[in-house]
This record gives structure tokens, sequence and C-alpha cells, in this order.
């Protein structure tokens, strides 16, 4: 299997970036490096990351003074060693064959730049019943119009170069403007397979508020493109530990 470089971007994940990192240390595939990318926490995010050293050898953690979803990105894609990238958050959960079906996957199916569906394991009813409206709006619109879940995302060095990245001016869907300018030139697809993360998004914003939302999103940039001028203000990283 190609090696892989693993980028996950942080902003004060104290309480979950050791889970993720936990999870990729029991990877049937262990051909990667990890490269998380701080956008200047205030807590003791690096630290807990710098914990697991002995266990994830190939481990860089490079601390921003800014911070930006799409800048910690281009960031960590710069520091890459590896042709083969995966984009993560630290609220991310996977199963220990994660990576190993993946690369098979993406390998099979000749991929550039990749999606994955949304899981729902043991989440109450209506998470699970809106995951699942999520995750058939993102099958649905892969074959014209792509969207993506920026918290798990497949691409290649080569991609991202000639894509330029992600578009740092861009605050909501900046995931979904990447996938969408990655088609024009590549095939991209979704891999049969889930990912998991942290429902604290939906639980502090609301199941109801956060869909309309991103519908309201993506309806705007199919009729009058990316939002490049904070026309629907989204933060980086404004969840509350009340949950």
């Amino acid at each position: 299997m190609s090696p892989l470089s693993i980028v996950i971007i942080t902003l004060n994940e104290e309480k979950r970036i050791g889970r993720l990192l936990e999870d990729l240390t029991k990877q049937t595939n262990q051909n990667f490096e990890v490269i998380i990318v701080d956008s200047n926490s205030e807590d003791a995010t690096c630290e807990v990351a710098q914990a697991f050293a002995a266990s994830i050898p190939d481990l860089t953690i490079h601390k921003m003074d800014k911070r930006g979803v799409s800048l910690g990105r281009n960031t960590g894609a710069s520091l890459a060693k590896h042709e083969r990238l995966l984009f993560l958050d630290a609220d991310v959960s996977l199963k220990a064959d994660f990576l190993e079906r993946a690369a098979t996957q993406l390998a099979e199916k000749k991929l550039e730049v990749a999606g994955v569906y949304m899981g729902s394991k043991g989440l109450p009813i209506a998470h699970r019943v809106g995951y699942g409206l999520f995750n058939l709006g993102l099958f649905a619109t892969q074959f014209t119009f792509p969207t993506a879940v920026g918290a798990c995302i497949f691409s290649t060095k080569r991609a991202h170069n000639e894509l330029q990245g992600f578009d740092e001016n861009i605050t909501l869907c900046e995931d979904c403007d990447y996938v969408k300018r990655a088609s024009q030139t590549w095939r991209f697809r979704f891999l049969p397979m889930t990912f998991e993360f942290d429902p604290r998004r939906l639980d502090q914003d609301g199941l109801f508020t956060m869909g309309a939302t991103y519908l309201k999103a993506n309806i705007r940039r199919f009729f009058f493109g990316e939002m490049r001028n904070n026309e629907m203000e989204y933060k980086f990283g404004h969840y509350s530990e009340q949950k």
C-alpha cells in the first residue's frame, strides 16, 4: 500500500485529539505519517498529541499563529512527505481497518480525490435520520455538483497543488468547493464506507438549524457561486464543552 500523509487540523481539541490518535495507532495499515496543524490552541491540545510520539513515530506537530480551516489544511499538505493525502478533523473516529479499506477502494476506483460518508453508530434516532438524509444528498450530488464533508477527505499532492489547495477566502463550504473543482479535472466519488465524528455540532447548533444552514449554503453556491464575502458567517471552532 502507498504511504499516506494524514493532516489533522486542531483548535482547542485536548478532549478529542487523543481518541483520534489512539484510533490511528490501531490501524491495520500503519504506513502513514501524521501531521497535526494546530491553530494556536489555548488548551493542552499539542501536549496531548505529543504524548503519542512513541506510538506514532512519524508524528509532526505544527503550531500556527493564525487560525483557519483552509489555512490549516493547506499548511499540512505543504508539510506532507507522501503523495496520498487524508484530511481529518480532530473529532473524527475511525475503525481499525479504515485506512486499509480506503487504500483498496482508492486504488480500485482510481480516484485522486474522494469523500467518505458519515456514520451514526450509537447516536439518537433523530441524528441517524439526519445523517442518512445528508449522506443521501452526498451520494446524489457527487455525479453533477459534488459536495463533501471536510472532516474526512482523501486527495493527492498532485491534485492539491493543481487546485492550489483549499480556498482560504471561503469560510463555509470550502470543502465542497475543493471537491467541486477537483471533479472538473478528475473523477470524484464517495467511498462506500463511513467515519464517525463527535455530534457536538448538531447538539449545539441543532439538527434542523445545521441542516438548513448547509442546504441554504449549497443552494447559494449552485446559483451564485462560492461565498467569499462572508455572506453566511461561520466561525471555526466555536463549539463549547458544555456537552
